[in-house]
């Protein structure tokens, strides 16, 4: 017992120094997630569509956040990224074979729920946002 005291202290006080408002949302480590994902493989001229959904991790309503995608330039020629929501999807009909590595970055604005005992609203996300890199191979 003794010297489980000082790592619960310790554990304690690392939580009440990190960024998170409220030591129990970082306990619970609401954020947002991407998910890993393998895009199916594309061939040039045909028609590619494949598409992922986003989430908030440890959290049943993650449809009361807003969701805002971003992705760098790097997508194949001829596909475009569309976003209905929480689903991204990508689509076209690719114009050059290779293999194309993209960053797509989600950045979430979590619904606003007043506290009127700390007159303050409330947060209850660790982290508003995060991106992943994905791979699309396009086949001659």
């Amino acid at each position: 017992m003794k010297r489980l005291l000082p790592l619960l202290l310790f554990v304690l006080s690392s939580i009440m120094l990190s960024s998170c408002e409220d030591v129990f949302d970082c306990i619970i480590n609401r954020r947002p997630e991407l998910p890993n994902k393998s895009f199916e493989v594309g061939t040039v001229e045909s028609y590619y569509y494949d598409e992922f959904r986003a989430e908030i991790k440890n959290e049943p309503r993650d449809d009361d956040y807003g969701y805002i995608f971003e992705v760098d330039d790097n997508l194949p020629d001829g596909l475009e990224l569309f976003v209905n929501y929480r689903t991204v999807s990508i689509e076209g009909l690719p114009t050059h074979p290779g293999t194309y590595t993209f960053t797509v970055y989600l950045f979430v604005d979590p619904p606003l729920s007043y506290d009127y005992d700390t007159d303050q609203y409330d947060d209850p996300l660790c982290s508003d946002s995060t991106s992943k890199e994905y791979t699309i191979i396009i086949n001659p």
